[in-house]
């Protein structure tokens, strides 16, 4: 009988694995607390600035990077259609989308700028997460984030002359090179470590995405800290503004996988991918490329958007699934 009952009980580092696991599901939480709270005592969070977001997002990207293996790029070849149609109602959609809702809503010049910029970002890492909870295809998840993490070096910089170069001088190949610096570099030495170190890597890696949560927490709560006097003169057509890039992008991509056939469940996936942006890239390009602190604030607050929108939707989707 003591055996039966052993065989049951968690070792102590799968107990520790589980408790990180819950923390890291209630990112929505963190990062909606840590927006709120920075609005009403900045100075909480606002010494997190500067370097310390570009390291903090190196940090995230590097996390992800030790998620994926040599065999996450074959599964492109897998499954080629619907990652293409992810690809592109990412970079097709919601660039222009995010362009739309800045002219409709007639933005301030930086706010719009940010609003751009973060529609033009890839898919954001805590997708992988919500495609987890809402019972999507979390191998094509991501290969999807994967794919758009790579081939935003070139198309955010792109995308974001494109669309934001009529209001404010865009520097393209400043863009380039540090999306490079802050994405590609740290993904590929996290896939090295993976290939070359596995035991050091699965060790660490249940602690991987809540250090990313918190960190994401941390930059986006900064941000908003560092502009929270603008961000309440401006809430309301800010908060409509970044809620409807979201919404839109989430329809968008459910609908598109819909119209081409796919099942609910590639549907779901494809809509978190297109619906969840990479926020933190976008606060560091803004940071780093544009003058007006105010640029950085959508994409601070589309993190908070898109990871409470995608926990809605997943939690949703799960009630579907029982009924």
């Amino acid at each position: 009988m003591g055996s039966t009952d052993s065989a049951f009980t968690p070792t102590p580092f799968q107990f520790m694995t589980r408790i990180l696991a819950h923390l890291t599901n209630a990112f929505p939480i963190w990062v909606l607390a840590g927006g709120i709270w920075a609005l009403y005592d900045p100075s909480l969070f606002t010494w997190f600035s500067g370097p310390w977001i570009v390291w903090g997002l190196a940090v995230i990207m590097l996390g992800m990077g030790l998620t994926l293996t040599v065999e996450d790029f074959k599964r492109i070849i897998v499954l080629p259609r619907p990652v293409a149609l992810g690809f592109g109602a990412q970079f097709l959609f919601m660039p222009l989308l995010g362009w739309s809702i800045g002219r409709v809503l007639q933005l301030d010049p930086p706010l719009a700028v940010g609003l751009i910029l973060v529609s033009c970002c890839p898919g954001g890492t805590a997708s992988n997460v919500v495609a987890f909870l809402a019972r999507a295809n979390v191998a094509l998840s991501v290969v999807m984030t994967m794919c758009s993490t790579f081939a935003a070096v070139a198309m955010t910089p792109l995308l974001t002359q494109f669309y934001a170069g009529t209001i404010v001088h865009v520097d393209a190949w400043g863009l380039f090179l540090s999306t490079f610096r802050v994405v590609v570099a740290p993904v590929v030495l996290g896939v090295a470590l993976n290939r070359l170190a596995p035991r050091v890597v699965a060790w660490s890696l249940p602690a991987a995405p809540l250090l990313s949560v918190i960190t994401i927490t941390l930059i986006c709560a900064s941000i908003i800290g560092q502009s929270s006097a603008a961000v309440r003169a401006s809430a309301g057509s800010l908060l409509l503004a970044v809620g409807l890039l979201h919404i839109g992008g989430f329809a968008l991509g459910y609908l598109s996988a819909r119209l081409f056939r796919y099942d609910r469940i590639i549907a779901r996936t494809i809509s978190i991918e297109v619906g969840m942006q990479n926020s933190g890239l976008g606060v560091v390009l803004a940071r780093q490329h544009f003058a007006d602190p105010l640029t950085a604030v959508p994409c601070a607050i589309s993190s908070v958007f898109h990871s409470v929108i995608g926990s809605v939707l997943a939690g949703w989707w799960r009630l579907k699934d029982r009924k």
